[in-house]
């Protein structure tokens, strides 16, 4: 049986990382359908920051008091009625839409779960699902055929670094912008690197003096512009964040929730198990240090995940995880 209480990650009104706390809540109780998940990694990313700053009001308004996150994996503690697909001990991945994995215990609709792959450490299960759905939808909108030249902004972060492998595995010429320092892992992984800054776009248009196809951007307006400016067609640009220059110029908006599905979601978790792609974590906090993550999360220049966990990771036998 879990405890009767759980500890959550809340804040109680908009503003910086200092509005987080950990609030020692009622063990929650999963209704039909739904599992009660003990935490054991939750990755953190920057649409919750902007969230929690009340940079997303318009669009993902918050109530007070807000719990936070979304990427989870842990382990199957309770079942609510109805629920077949899994018991207590199994342990998943997945995500919530209520905003409340930051958090040593969750409900989750089994809808927004899949068996986590014995392959996956939890820190890489737990910070899947919104770099992976994000990183999988982002592609599928510009539609890269073999030989394209795709630029991507932002090539080296936590969705970049996903983005520039899925392009090379659909064969794309992926054009990686980023800085100098990350050229190496670029390169190594079938990249080209444009470092970013003064000139980028004349180091563009050597790198593709026959013209740009696509162009990813995962980073802010500018690139939007540069974009239009470098000729590639609005259609063929997506963005991920920056949606009131995508409406200006006809560009797509395509993010993780136009990909979130168990199907999805189970392929990313297949291609990081085989090791087709890379995955990289960049650094875990305990819950506690919430604020300590999300400073680290907001330099912009990680490459990796940042992960929350919630429960010591020994908590389980030695092979679960």
């Amino acid at each position: 049986m879990p405890p009767e209480k759980a500890r959550a990650v809340r804040f109680d009104r908009y503003g910086g990382r200092g509005v987080l706390y950990v609030a020692e809540i009622d063990m929650p109780s999963p209704g039909e359908g739904e599992v009660l998940v003990e935490v054991m990694a939750a990755g953190i990313n920057p649409g919750e920051a902007g969230i929690r700053s009340g940079a997303m009001h318009e669009m993902f308004p918050a109530t007070f008091p807000s719990g936070e996150g979304s990427d989870l994996a842990g382990v199957v503690v309770d079942v609510g009625p109805g629920v077949t697909q899994f018991s207590a001990g199994d342990e998943v991945l997945g995500f919530s839409l209520r905003r409340s994995s930051h958090a040593t215990h969750t409900v989750v609709p089994v809808a927004q779960l899949i068996p986590k792959p014995p392959q996956l450490s939890w820190e890489v299960a737990g910070s899947l699902y919104v770099v992976g759905c994000t990183a999988y939808a982002a592609v599928q909108a510009v539609a890269p055929q073999p030989g394209e030249n795709v630029a991507v902004s932002a090539a080296a972060g936590g969705v970049g670094s996903l983005v520039v492998q899925l392009l090379v595995q659909r064969r794309a010429r992926v054009l990686g912008i980023a800085s100098a320092r990350n050229a190496d892992w670029l390169r190594s992984h079938g990249a080209v690197p444009i470092e970013y800054g003064d000139g980028l776009a004349e180091r563009l248009r050597d790198a593709a003096p026959d013209g740009i196809d696509a162009f990813i951007d995962l980073f802010g307006p500018d690139y939007i512009q540069l974009a239009v400016d470098l000729g590639v067609p609005p259609e063929r640009i997506e963005t991920i964040i920056s949606f009131a220059k995508a409406g200006e110029v006809g560009a797509k908006t395509e993010g993780s929730m136009d990909a979130s599905t168990p199907e999805v979601l189970a392929e990313m978790a297949e291609l990081v198990a085989s090791g087709a792609i890379d995955f990289d974590i960049a650094a875990t906090y305990p819950l506690d240090r919430v604020a300590d993550a999300y400073e680290q999360l907001e330099q912009r220049h990680t490459h990796g995940k940042i992960v929350l966990l919630p429960q010591p990771l020994n908590r389980y036998r030695p092979g679960r995880s």
